[in-house]
């Protein structure tokens, strides 16, 4: 018998963990783990990011949920072998894709076979991370974001701290200047560069500094 996913390892946290830790913990956890920060990786490197990334986003999927949290705890407490392992993830879906059964909650970005998409999972976490940061109604907020984004940048990590606030600002603008478009639509449609450094610029803000050079 494979070994049960350890979801609260995934997300570094303890089983008493509440909802809104839960949620917290996804959020640092997936800019840690978003593949496409990985601009220069190679395709074994993007592979392992990817596999870890769905990984978070599928014990997030668990946990989030009171009936799906309660079915996991059951096997939690009554399997001994338990590993941090994407593929044990990825065992576990396929071995009790319908153990779970009608939930208490929202099961948008889940898969037909009941393993959650990681890219939905993570947009609907996006929007209300860069939400604060693109609902505002100053005109030319494109420019203005890049202005703001370079002077924290600078306070923050000095010339390269600029350039990249700079950018990052800028783009996240042009996210709020997209009128009928979801942030998340409009970010999956930038450059991979692009895309980068927002998660980068993100991270920098949800995880610390030393994240943005991860």
């Amino acid at each position: 018998m494979s070994a049960l996913p350890d979801y609260y390892a995934f997300l570094n946290i303890s089983i008493k963990a509440t909802t809104e830790e839960i949620r917290q913990a996804y959020r640092k956890e997936s800019l840690k783990t978003h593949p496409d920060r990985l601009v220069n990786a190679t395709p074994v490197e993007k592979k392992a990011a990817t596999e870890r990334f769905q990984a978070v986003a599928d014990a997030y999927y668990v946990l989030s949920d009171p009936v799906r949290r309660k079915e996991y705890d059951n096997l939690y407490g009554a399997r001994k072998e338990k590993a941090a392992d994407p593929n044990a993830s990825a065992n576990f879906f396929s071995t009790f894709a319908n153990m779970f059964g009608a939930s208490s909650s929202e099961t948008k970005g889940a898969t037909p076979v009941g393993r959650p998409d990681a890219d939905n999972v993570f947009a609907d976490a996006f929007e209300e991370l860069l939400r604060p940061e693109v609902e505002r109604h100053a005109p030319w907020w494109a420019w203005t974001g890049a202005v703001c984004g370079g002077g924290i940048g600078f306070i923050v990590a000095n010339v390269p701290g600029l350039m990249v606030g700079a950018f990052a600002g800028n783009r996240l603008g042009a996210i709020r200047d997209a009128k009928g478009k979801s942030v998340a639509a409009v970010f999956s449609e930038l450059g991979g560069s692009q895309r980068a450094e927002i998660l980068r610029a993100l991270a920098a803000k949800v995880l610390g500094t030393a994240a943005s050079a991860m």
